[in-house]
């Protein structure tokens, strides 16, 4: 891609771990803000259902059949998969490694819903300023430590340690899911500041872009720096959660637009995520032995096809019953839901 803007692929991580914060976190917030409890039942079984079918269906396919894999190397061994502790300790070029994600979401998924209760407990405004606040800065705490305690030979930090015990373990990335959880509660319990965010939309957009491109801007140098270690993170969180309220405010024409096709696509993303690896390197050995260079029109197009082709029969033959069985067994509360 020209300038290799490709490289800068890894924040749509960060997006969406705002947008899950958000909208997980208001799913759980809006029965606490009615004065109910959370149906702790209800919540996981929607979450097992709609995450775990799919999950183990690619997961099977990696451990069954090794030739259909990218790399010829299991990320993690089965047990971490099998319970979403795959992300840490991990290490990138591996088969399946970008499942680390979706274990820094269940983590997030597990334990949200009893930090909220124990935070419901307390004198409600004064934990939910402390709780953000401690995790937030204690992760930059942490990543500080874990910097200092890594460094490269060449100088800077050692990537690898850093993919191990910074990039992908939950602990060091909490600051996307902390303030998307922030976002939901200023929605809920104070509608009147959730207002003026809204009305004050107009101006965070250009504040949120300058934010992520400055903490890109961190990790440009030759050596991966502390500085970009401690800070790249919250720094893009930050103009992600700005680009959310800019996203959802009446103000802007961003809730407005309209782009066809947009829902089939958000309905299989998941599959999408899944299975692209799968189907990329099918793509890739399709094109070795047909001669066809990987960097061509027709191969990028194949790429795309392919991965879109197999999401939607991965999401039809998998994903789809088992959310119409959630959609029987545990139908969506009055608040916001996935």
């Amino acid at each position: 891609m020209p300038g290799r803007v490709d490289r800068f692929g890894w924040i749509g991580v960060d997006l969406f771990f705002v947008l899950s914060g958000y909208l997980i976190g208001g799913q759980l917030l809006a029965p606490l803000a009615r004065e109910q409890s959370i149906k702790l039942g209800r919540f996981f079984a929607r979450r097992v259902l709609r995450i775990m079918p799919a999950y183990f269906v690619i997961l099977a396919v990696y451990f069954l059949l090794p030739s259909w894999r990218e790399y010829p190397d299991m990320a993690q061994p089965l047990w971490k998969f099998l319970f979403s502790v795959q992300n840490i300790a991990l290490h990138g070029g591996t088969a399946f490694s970008h499942a680390w994600s979706l274990a820094v979401e269940d983590q997030f998924y597990l334990c949200l819903p009893f930090i909220l209760l124990l935070v419901n407990r307390w004198p409600r405004a004064r934990a939910a300023l402390i709780i953000p606040c401690v995790i937030v800065f204690g992760a930059l705490a942490l990543r500080a430590v874990l910097a200092w305690k890594n460094p490269s030979i060449d100088g800077g930090v050692s990537f690898r340690a850093f993919q191990a015990w910074i990039y992908y373990p939950s602990w060091t990335r909490l600051d996307p899911l902390v303030l998307g959880v922030v976002l939901a509660a200023i929605e809920k319990f104070r509608p009147h500041w959730w207002e003026r965010l809204m009305n004050f939309a107009i101006w965070l957009w250009l504040p949120a872009l300058a934010l992520i491109s400055y903490g890109l801007y961190l990790g440009e140098g030759d050596n991966l720096t502390v500085a970009a270690c401690i800070w790249q993170f919250p720094l893009i969180a930050l103009g992600m959660a700005g680009l959310l309220i800019c996203a959802q405010s009446p103000r802007l024409i961003f809730p407005r637009i309209k782009i066809p096709g947009a829902a089939f696509v958000a309905s299989i993303a998941y599959s999408a995520y899944l299975i692209q690896k799968l189907a990329i390197h099918a793509v890739e050995q399709f094109c070795s032995s047909h001669n066809i260079q990987l960097t061509s029109v027709i191969a990028l197009v194949g790429v795309e096809l392919c991965v879109y082709a197999a999401a939607t029969l991965l999401f039809l033959l998998v994903e789809r019953p088992f959310l119409q069985l959630r959609k029987r067994l545990a139908p969506r509360s009055l608040g916001r839901g996935r």
